[in-house]
């Protein structure tokens, strides 16, 4: 049985880097992935760059000339070949390194030190001084009368494979990652209808912020449908029929050529054998993990959206931070020093948000002053075209801190990365108010956002 420093299951943001930081300290690594498909892990081949380079396409699509179906279908091939040459690049990056090794195949612990490996031509067992745990999450399938029988049904991986645009578009769940495929496939031209169950349409958002989203998405076509369940599914007419309640009310249809079925995420632990191990997991799926991200069998980490954190890459990511800190490092940087973790939902515009929002501040008793500004109020959002939208941000009246911001509008995905720093560094808002920025661009906006004085 072969022995290896570290083993790291899952070739995720968080696993893939920590796995060349070890070889490259000299270590003698394992990374064990499933699929050739997956090496660089979820964003690279199905989550944040195939599905943010269809956000940026379909927004040109009124740019161009040929028919929205043709547009579609090459901007599914410049996807796929974007995710080919970035998967095959992560692979070489990896393994290509002196002492570190890819698997290609499912791994199953035995016990807390060794594990079995099974790929396409054999299984053999490895063992390792420490195991990391990065294996993401994948998409919850809901149970639902006569889904199992419906056909032109698709997950937020399918839908990705499908060349050719669906005339109908049906989403359930209005969540960030359904309003993200509805304004994309809106964008390529789609009828899009959202059936969402909450009672309240992106109900941890601000009022004001979650009525200029949906004013701007039902401009594009997308009808929302909230309080809603979905009671079944059936085949009609080259596609699928939802039936559904909104309320008391009686039941309702909506037909689509294509399901999407955006309803969460799961940890992946199927399948890993963690019932061999002393590795606990909680009652929602994810391996429990504490500050350091130590499971709680020793020498075995869990990264990622495996442990129940926020699903973002950058947090993976951050994740590997973690524990090299713990493995190479003082030991010092735990999840509790994690804060005003930065979110976007690249809808068109992007909406961006950092810190506390009106809601979470009044849940909390915080004092705060609101400040906003329309997002037509800034030049650059007039040259792009992008006027919709909304700029929020909530500033401590005694320290002069920046609490939150919100921020609905162009190219804000970008500009939330400045607040973030600002926060971070204990700025007061005047920071930002009298900063010099470039002009004619979205970040100077943050000069007529916050130039205000809180003490009037």
């Amino acid at each position: 049985m072969e022995h290896f420093d570290a083993i790291i299951i899952g070739f995720g943001k968080g696993g893939k880097t920590l796995a060349s930081m070890l070889a490259k300290q000299g270590l003698r690594v394992a990374l064990i992935e499933k699929s050739a498909e997956m090496y660089g892990g979820t964003c690279i081949n199905i989550g944040c760059i195939p599905t943010k380079s269809l956000v940026h396409l379909s927004s040109e699509r009124r740019l161009s000339s040929i028919s929205k179906e043709q547009f579609y279908k090459n901007a599914i091939e410049q996807k796929d070949e974007l995710t080919s040459f970035l998967r095959d690049k992560n692979f070489h990056m990896l393994d290509d390194l002196a002492g570190a090794t890819v698997y290609t195949g499912t791994a199953t612990f035995l016990d807390d030190s060794k594990i079995q490996v099974k790929t396409s031509s054999e299984t053999f067992e490895l063992s390792a001084d420490g195991f990391f745990i990065n294996t993401g999450s994948s998409p919850i399938t809901p149970p639902i009368d006569g889904l199992e029988k419906a056909d032109f049904v698709y997950n937020s991986t399918s839908l990705q494979q499908l060349d050719q645009l669906p005339k109908k578009l049906v989403i359930i769940g209005g969540g960030y990652i359904g309003l993200e495929f509805a304004s994309i496939y809106a964008n390529f031209g789609s009828e899009v209808t959202v059936i969402d169950s909450s009672a309240e349409f992106l109900r941890n958002e601000d009022r004001d912020i979650a009525e200029e989203v949906k004013k701007v998405l039902e401009a594009k076509n997308i009808t929302i449908v909230i309080d809603s369940q979905v009671k079944s599914i059936a085949n009609r007419d080259g596609g699928v029929v939802v039936s559904y309640r909104t309320g008391n009310s009686d039941h309702k249809e909506a037909f689509g050529n294509a399901l999407l079925l955006a309803t969460g995420r799961k940890p992946n632990t199927e399948g890993l054998g963690l019932e061999n191990t002393s590795v606990e997991v909680n009652d929602r799926g994810a391996i429990v993990v504490d500050d350091a991200l130590k499971t709680t069998a020793n020498h075995i980490w869990a990264l990622g959206d495996v442990n129940g954190g926020p699903q973002f890459t950058y947090i993976s990511l951050d994740d590997f931070r973690i524990v090299k800190d713990q493995l190479v490092g003082a030991g010092n940087y735990t999840r509790k020093k994690r804060n005003n973790v930065p979110y976007s939902v690249f809808i068109d515009p992007v909406l961006s948000q950092v810190g506390l929002n009106e809601k979470m501040a009044q849940e909390k008793g915080v004092a705060y002053k609101v400040v906003t500004l329309p997002a037509a109020a800034i030049p650059r959002a007039r040259i792009v075209q992008q006027t919709d939208g909304l700029l929020k941000a909530l500033i401590d009246p005694n320290t002069k801190e920046i609490l939150g911001c919100t921020l609905f509008c162009a190219e804000s995905s970008e500009m939330i990365n400045v607040v973030r720093v600002a926060m971070e560094a204990k700025l007061p808002y005047t920071f930002l108010r009298d900063t010099i920025f470039t002009h004619p661009t979205m970040s100077e906006a943050l000069n007529d956002l916050f130039s205000v004085s809180i003490d009037e």
